[in-house]
């Protein structure tokens, strides 16, 4: 695996985070705060989140600075003070943050991330927090369900085309391969990550020919061990027929044709045909890839049917989370400290905007069998019963926490979603999960909101 994407720039910030700070600068200097990073709600028709980001947030906190050129331009807008462009010059980030693995199931008001640092240095790291878990847990999310949907068959990236825009391209090769896809088509995330490549052929190369046959021909003499063969540009059973063959001459030249794609009409059907067709000619072995503007309830209800498919090229649906493409995602405060560092709690009151407040931590517990029962959000200094899934990952700036192999990320994935409930998993009905609020954190919001009030 190749290091991963050039570092993000220091500007990427909203203005209001360089405001605030320079405000901080003049009355705060070195006051500090904790504040959460959660879903306020889920979005529609999910009933759990999958963790993803955390590498690129370290790596930003590593690499964080403000160079010369981000100086200059900030001094160009008149806003900032010198004194304050001072010290951007110098910034390094010192705070401590704690998070959830990636690749953890987690549910809403559950914090993801957690930071106590100075409240500027908190501050000017939000947006870059808020826009990396954003969508990479958004994409984990809705590519764990097309597993789900799967159920063991093979799922390939093939979302280049529709996602919006390269960075978010790559992140989502990466977050759909995290949640369990086996491949994809993007080739500059294969450099990066070291994720497989997958990759068939388009309707065009083969209407570049004369006829669809001279097109399979070139193909698999040119790949003849990598070869699969899109079969329905024209008539989708003569092109299975056809496909047929260059699988025999393949097998006479002691290679193996890899598969076939249909793209279109009615994948059932046609899947049935061709397994039919590639058996009786002794192919077994050829796989039948379906595609075409699938998602989860799609591969569900071909699988449903009994489709003799073998996996699925998923794109734009999964690529830009079509049915959920923005998760309520937040960082608010829930401590702040004066100069001298003391921190008291502090929490939101307006109305359907409600946080908790306190440093807290999410604590998960098992039956005998491994299955997730409930979990409890509760203070971090409480000890229930439970896991705890907050992790330190940074400790006064230097970052802890060795992110592991995707592979790694892989299995965590699949081993909790074998601990889900199987009522969580269904994809046509949402199940609440059970998040309790500790005695103690119950307390602490009522005293606090009095005060507040």
């Amino acid at each position: 695996m190749k290091t991963v994407p050039p570092r993000h720039s220091a500007l990427l910030v909203d203005l209001y985070e360089l405001t605030m700070a320079q405000c901080y600068f003049r009355y705060k200097q070195h006051a500090h705060a904790t504040f959460d990073l959660f879903v306020r709600q889920m979005p529609r028709n999910r009933s759990f989140l999958i963790t993803a980001g955390l590498e690129d947030i370290l790596q930003y906190i590593r690499q964080l600075h403000f160079g010369s050129d981000d100086i200059k331009y900030l001094r160009s807008l008149k806003f900032f003070s010198e004194a304050f462009l001072e010290y951007l010059a110098d910034f390094k980030f010192h705070g401590d943050i704690w998070a959830m693995p990636e690749g953890t199931v987690f549910f809403p008001q559950e914090p993801v991330i957690r930071v106590t640092a100075p409240i500027m240095e908190a501050q000017l790291i939000e947006g870059f927090l808020l826009n990396t878990i954003n969508i990479q847990t958004m994409i984990a999310s809705k590519a764990v369900r097309c597993v789900l949907a799967a159920g063991g068959k093979g799922l390939f990236d093939f979302s280049l085309r529709r996602t919006h825009g390269q960075d978010a391209s790559l992140k989502v090769a990466r977050s759909s391969y995290l949640a369990g896809f086996e491949a994809t088509s993007h080739v500059q995330a294969g450099y990066y990550y070291g994720i497989p490549l997958a990759g068939t052929m388009a309707h065009s190369f083969v209407m570049s020919f004369a006829s669809e046959i001279e097109a399979f021909f070139a193909y698999s003499s040119t790949f003849p061990q990598k070869t699969v063969l899109l079969v329905d540009t024209y008539d989708a059973r003569k092109g299975i027929r056809k496909a047929v063959k260059i699988g025999q001459e393949l097998a006479k030249r002691g290679h193996r044709l890899v598969g076939i794609r249909l793209d279109s009409g009615n994948i059932v059907a046609l899947a049935r045909f061709a397994r039919k067709a590639l058996d009786d000619a002794g192919l077994q072995y050829v796989k039948i890839i379906a595609s075409g503007n699938l998602d989860e309830y799609k591969i569900a209800d071909i699988l449903g049917k009994g489709a003799a498919v073998d996996g699925f090229g998923v794109g734009t649906h999964m690529g830009t989370s079509s049915d959920a493409p923005v998760l309520d995602v937040i960082y608010k405060l829930s401590e702040v400290g004066d100069n001298k560092h003391s921190l008291m709690p502090v929490m939101k009151l307006s109305t359907g905007k409600v946080t908790y407040p306190g440093r807290k931590q999410v604590f998960r517990i098992n039956d005998r069998k491994g299955v997730f029962v409930k979990d409890i959000l509760g203070l971090e200094k409480e000890t229930p019963d439970g896991q705890p899934l907050l992790e330190k990952v940074v400790d006064r700036g230097k970052v802890l926490y060795v992110c592991p192999a995707l592979e790694h990320i892989r299995a965590r994935v699949r081993e909790s979603l074998n601990a889900l409930p199987a009522a969580i998993k269904e994809l046509r009905k949402v199940q609440m999960y059970a998040v309790e609020i500790s005695p103690a954190l119950r307390a602490l919001t009522v005293d606090v909101s009095r005060r507040l009030a």
